[in-house]
């Protein structure tokens, strides 16, 4: 409802600031006007741009450090200025001259384009073509936040009217008030809009040159819900080849909420549009000049790898003075919450080894930072914490400290950041908050088998029907590398008890998990009474995450995984599908988390399994193009190849998952800046010959390492700086190749799809032979690349055929292979000699 009653004196300030506005404007700027559309300029174009067809309902996001759109695809969106919602259901219609039918715009959605600084949503009509190109800002003193542009094309004068609903909420949970009340501030042939609350330290303006008021009922009309709108007369001959700025400003304390700053805001970001825009674009143009590269033969992995990048850095929010990770963003609805749009402490740390990875250690310290500035006093390490904390009593809300595994996370973050940037002073520093971390870690055992339980907060699951679990192998497998991160930590302070003192705990924690959890299928839990859940879940690969860990009986676990029972055409489920309470569409019964198929598929990589961890890093990496182009959601349905209704779709860890298993599981990357030196142990794809790694992050050097195949030998050159490759002579390391290696197909299947493709069991290989067992639906047949490597006889093939022109060759061949008929998934064994 538009409120007409009590806000005349605000309105007779607007107006006189506006006025005052336009003057200083015109004495500064010649015959600058209030609000008006500026002439196009060229955007920023970029070899990553992703183009398809509107798919309505999927959603995308546009973010930076002050601010995000979140929207669909039909271009609708809600528009956030941290931490405030300002509006929602942003809605297009058109009226075009002469042609009396109402047009919803909305409807003629046909293009999106996601470049890394904007993004563009094309609405085509016989008519008419209006694009929506949207932007983030950086934060500055010109104007933070978000801005779109609107270019119009029409054969005939049309109308535009712009419907939103405006919001004017704080983040949850800080405190709001009723729904604002949009005032039309009405200056010459324009205006904006003052978007009012019943408080005078949040009040929001809306503003787009040359437009009108729509509905404006006056205060005596019957209360109901009217459209705030605004409507553009764009006239072809008049107005063609300019754009007109949808321009947002909010004003979130006395000062900056008074009607006088929120005019002066919504003119500097009109005249500064195009400067905004250039500093946005040129960010991103210098974005990978100190970050890394891939460079493979495959080019979607190479986009891959650079959109996970990008999609990390667009969660960094600015917090005052302080930038710190939120976990991701999708609509709020009628919430006042854009997904996981808070700090997560867990997500961040995990996402932290993706970051020392690209090198953006700049990153990694803010981050790190953060979290310690909140660390508890005796030592506990935050997990969630609000844009609006500050204007709650956080303290008496369950989140900050309700996750037990914050604090081994970050015991293991510091050190892999050390290892990576070899920044000692940096852990110098903080040593105060890590000796803490680890105080509380190894003081709280429950049960006194000398392992952080539960007791402490949530590990991993949140709920779980037989009753929360006492202590999870996860939380475990977690303790026992955290103990041995803080014993190097330590040895690197030349604190030589404390380390031995970790040291001696971290094997003692090994032992004990073999005790306590050890079987075909490593338990779920272990139970106050001894007792064990031992449900099949994904938690174990857990264990090989930082690869100074590895549970000992594993073959038959890594199988099972490998499996249908666990392996999805689009991930690895959480809980095996033949647990009894399986439920692929639940949050950790069944379900499907690219998080977990990034810790599976690096687990592979270290245990030998790079076929099945491939299959598994690329299911991650192809998810870039599937729901938020750009990034990969959060959570799919463990039945069919859908996300969740719920799944926010850009999801920080789960684009990390794209970039720690390549860069440490598929280039085997270990980087020990300390002592200037850098290990690969590669697993190139058969269909692979070469690849190079540019910029390399190791301490303040940046390197390219390629890899290039000779023969039966790998060739791994480093090149840029000083730095070690580990076992390297004369500058190269020459690893021997398997005698012949088989590729594997990755595609994700058609939205709705259930699992059908082949899986890789196991595979083991030795000087003259490689032994695969696969499993596939029953009748199915493959053509899988086949590489050999070096001069090699006529290879001898059981369980498959193989193309002969292959053998004794360095090219692809094919290893044809048919799996016996039957219903569902029929298991073969090939057998390869050479």
């Amino acid at each position: 409802m538009q409120k007409q009653c009590g806000t005349s004196v605000w309105y007779r300030l607007a107006q006189a600031v506006t006025i005052l506005v336009i003057a200083t404007a015109g004495r500064t700027a010649g015959a600058q006007q209030w609000l008006q559309s500026i002439p196009q300029f060229p955007l920023a174009s970029s070899d990553l741009t992703i183009r398809q067809h509107v798919e309505p309902l999927k959603p995308f996001t546009v973010a930076g450090e002050c601010g995000t759109f979140v929207g669909q695809q039909d271009g609708s969106f809600e528009a956030w200025v941290f931490p405030v919602k300002l509006l929602s259901h942003f809605h297009l219609e058109a009226e075009l001259a002469d042609y009396n039918v109402p047009i919803d715009v909305t409807e003629q959605a046909a293009e999106i384009e996601v470049a890394p600084d904007h993004t563009t949503i094309t609405y085509s009509h016989a008519a008419f073509t209006v694009r929506e190109i949207l932007f983030a800002t950086q934060c500055d003193t010109n104007g933070a936040g978000i801005m779109a542009l609107f270019q119009v094309e029409s054969v005939r004068p049309i109308k535009l009217t712009f419907s939103f609903t405006p919001e004017m909420k704080r983040m949850w949970p800080a405190p709001n008030y009723n729904a604002p009340s949009p005032d039309w501030m009405k200056l010459g042939d324009g205006g904006y809009y003052i978007l009012n609350t019943d408080a005078e330290d949040l009040r929001g303006a809306i503003g787009m040159p040359g437009t009108q008021p729509g509905i404006l009922a006056p205060y005596q009309e019957r209360p109901k819900f009217w459209p705030t709108q605004m409507i553009l007369s764009f006239d072809p001959k008049r107005d063609a080849g300019r754009y007109f700025p949808l321009l947002l400003a909010v004003g979130n304390n006395a000062e900056s909420a008074k009607p006088a700053a929120l005019a002066a805001q919504l003119a500097r970001l009109n005249e500064n549009a195009a400067q905004l825009y250039a500093k946005t674009a040129d960010y991103y143009a210098h974005f990978f000049d100190k970050r890394l590269v891939a460079d493979t033969p495959d080019q979607r992995f190479n986009e891959a790898i650079r959109w996970a990048e990008l999609a990390i850095d667009q969660l960094r929010v600015r917090h005052g003075d302080e930038v710190g990770l939120v976990a991701g963003f999708y609509s709020s609805g009628d919430s006042n919450r854009p997904g996981f749009g808070w700090f997560f402490g867990r997500d961040t740390l995990f996402t932290l080894y993706a970051v020392n990875g690209y090198g953006d250690f700049a990153l990694t310290r803010l981050a790190l930072e953060f979290l310690i500035k909140r660390q508890r006093d005796d030592g506990k390490i935050m997990h969630e914490y609000s844009q609006t904390a500050e204007l709650v009593d956080w303290g008496k809300f369950p989140y900050e400290y309700a996750a037990a595994d914050s604090t081994p996370l970050f015991l293991m973050a510091m050190e892999d950041y050390v290892n990576a940037s070899g920044d000692k002073e940096f852990l110098q520093q903080h040593w105060d908050a890590v000796d803490k971390a680890w105080q509380f870690e190894r003081t709280h055992d429950t049960d006194g088998d000398g392992i952080y339980d539960n007791s402490q907060g949530t590990g991993w699951v949140e709920s779980w029907p037989s009753g929360m679990p006492h202590q999870e192998i996860y939380l475990a497998a977690l303790d026992q590398q955290a103990s041995g991160a803080f014993a190097r930590l330590a040895r690197a302070m030349n604190k030589a008890d404390d380390a031995s003192a970790a040291e001696a705990r971290a094997q003692k924690v090994a032992a004990t998990i073999e005790q306590e959890y050890a079987g075909p299928m490593y338990a779920f839990s272990h139970n106050v009474d001894g007792s064990l859940d031992k449900t099949a879940t994904i938690y174990p690969t857990i264990a090989w995450w930082d690869g100074h860990c590895a549970l000992k009986q594993s073959s038959e676990m890594f199988q099972r995984w490998a499996s249908e029972e666990f392996s999805t055409d689009w991930g690895l489920r959480d809980l095996g599908e033949h647990e009894a309470f399986y439920d692929p569409i639940s949050y950790h019964q069944g379900s499907v988390w690219p998080l977990f198929t990034g810790w599976a598929s690096l687990a592979e990589y270290r245990t030998g399994r790079s076929l099945s961890g491939y299959a598994h890093l690329m299911q991650n990496a192809d998810l870039t193009w599937a729901q938020d182009l750009g990034s990969v959601t959060e959570l799919l349905s463990g039945a069919y190849f859908s996300p969740f209704g719920r799944s926010t779709p850009h999801q920080l860890w789960s684009s990390a998952m794209v970039l720690t298993p390549a860069l440490r599981g598929l280039f085997g990357i270990t980087t020990d800046a300390l002592n200037n030196s850098i290990s690969v142990d590669p697993h190139l794809p058969a269909e692979w010959y070469h690849a190079e790694l540019r910029h390399v992050p190791v301490g303040g050097s940046l390197i390219d390492i390629s890899f290039k195949r000779e023969g039966a030998v790998l060739i791994v050159r480093a090149a840029g700086g000083s730095v070690q490759l580990f076992g390297a002579h004369g500058g190269e390391l020459r690893i021997p190749l398997p005698g012949v290696e088989i590729g594997i197909p990755h595609e994700l299947p058609l939205p709705g799809s259930s699992t059908a493709q082949l899986k890789v069991l196991s595979q083991s290989v030795d000087a003259h032979s490689l032994t695969l067992q696969l499993e596939a639906q029953g009748g199915s047949a493959y053509d899988l690349p086949l590489r050999v490597n070096g001069a090699r006889s006529a290879i001898q093939v059981s369980g498959a055929k193989v193309d002969q022109a292959a053998g004794g060759g360095s090219g692809l061949g094919k290893l044809h292979l048919t799996f016996p008929a039957g219903v569902g998934y029929q298991k073969q064994t090939v057998r390869l000699t050479w």
